[in-house]
């Protein structure tokens, strides 16, 4: 890091807010280990994998002292953009980040001292994306906006496998997790780098079919090197040929679906169906009591619906933005269409090289 970069990561800002790097500072480490309201995306892995594939700077605003425990903490990441622009992202690629502050005062100071950062024209925007409802009164008091485009849905792992199985819809859920066992599917699960190839082949025709580009195989690289052990790999084959797979994260007592794809030409088989099921099975066994199956756009109903036949909950999931000016997002209109159109036509190696340079600027 820079000689300047270690000074501002050191500074002591006005209103006795501090800015501290999560990465070399060890209390952050320890602060989201205590608290309850933590999760994957604000574990030290996470912001690694994110530095290290697309650049991002993560920073953490907190009223504790440089010599003190940490008692609240912000977590962000600084996305610096000659296309979209610079902003503060809590965080990006990230379904939610709650801030980490019990009292609201505290809350209310910490996202003051970001406000000033951009009004002051360092950064177009602040975004927010708590999982939880921020305290009524804050997005108005702070005149954030609140965006409700998305939604997440939540399963209880409390109840015995039994109880949890008997909750899935009967035709949409256990009828495809027995269809896909009688075909004698093969699960197999880990990091390794062959796993993550055929998973990155089948995620390469899922978003084509979406028409969209793929983050880079180098993101999933370094999730699974930055996360280890509490990130897995599923894929299911059905003859040696693999046909679905999904990556999974566990931090403490919570498991989160993060990614899923597929083979069309094999949907009939319940492939998806066998991999949640199984790890929904082995979330219980390792003493998870939520399977966080992501956000979820609104519209989508066919997502929706997709998590809501496992017997999970669905929550609001509003994000929170603060802006000194105009907003013009690179996904939005006819820049959206335009990449749309784009992948629908590109060979492989271009639409990969398309996500890896388009994500960076969208994060």
């Amino acid at each position: 890091m820079s000689a300047s970069l270690a000074i501002e990561y050191c500074r002591r800002a006005p209103a006795e807010v501090f800015v501290l790097d999560p990465l070399r500072d060890p209390r952050w480490s320890e602060f989201i280990e205590r608290h309850p309201d933590a999760s994957v995306f604000h574990s030290t892995g996470w912001l690694e994998a994110l530095r290290r594939t697309y650049g991002y700077e993560p920073l953490v605003v907190t009223t504790s002292g440089e010599d003190e425990p940490l008692s609240n903490g912000i977590v962000l990441c600084k996305v610096r953009s000659w296309v979209t622009g610079s902003r503060l992202v809590s965080l990006p690629f990230s379904d939610h980040c709650d801030p980490l502050a019990d009292d609201t005062r505290e809350l209310e100071m910490l996202i003051t001292f970001l406000k000033a950062e951009v009004t002051r024209g360092r950064y177009r925007y602040l975004e927010m994306r708590p999982l939880r409802q921020l305290d009524s009164g804050i997005p108005q008091r702070l005149h954030l906006e609140k965006g409700e485009a998305y939604c997440i849905h939540q399963l209880n792992l409390t109840p015995s496998l039994d109880e949890l199985y008997h909750k899935f819809h009967k035709s949409c859920v256990q009828r495809k997790i027995r269809k896909a066992e009688r075909e004698g599917l093969l699960c197999t699960e880990g990091c390794s780098e062959e796993l993550l190839s055929k998973f990155y082949k089948l995620l390469l025709q899922t978003r084509r079919r979406h028409q969209l580009p793929p983050q880079s195989l180098a993101w999933f690289r370094n999730l699974a090197d930055c996360l280890g052990e509490k990130l897995k790999v599923r894929v299911v084959s059905k003859d040696g040929r693999p046909i679905a797979g999904i990556i999974t994260t566990h931090f403490r007592d919570t498991a989160v679906y993060k990614y899923g794809c597929s083979d069309v030409h094999y949907h009939n088989l319940g492939g998806t169906f066998l991999l949640m099921w199984h790890a929904i099975q082995d979330a219980k066994a390792s003493g998870a009591r939520c399977f966080d199956l992501g956000r979820s756009e609104r519209e989508n109903a066919g997502l929706v619906a997709f998590k809501e036949h496992w017997g999970s909950t669905q929550s609001p999931l509003p994000y929170h933005r603060y802006s000194a000016g105009s907003n013009t997002d690179v996904q939005s209109g006819w820049k959206l269409w335009l990449v749309r159109k784009t992948c629908a036509y590109l060979p492989d190696p271009l639409l990969q090289t398309l996500g890896a340079v388009l994500y960076k600027h969208v994060g």
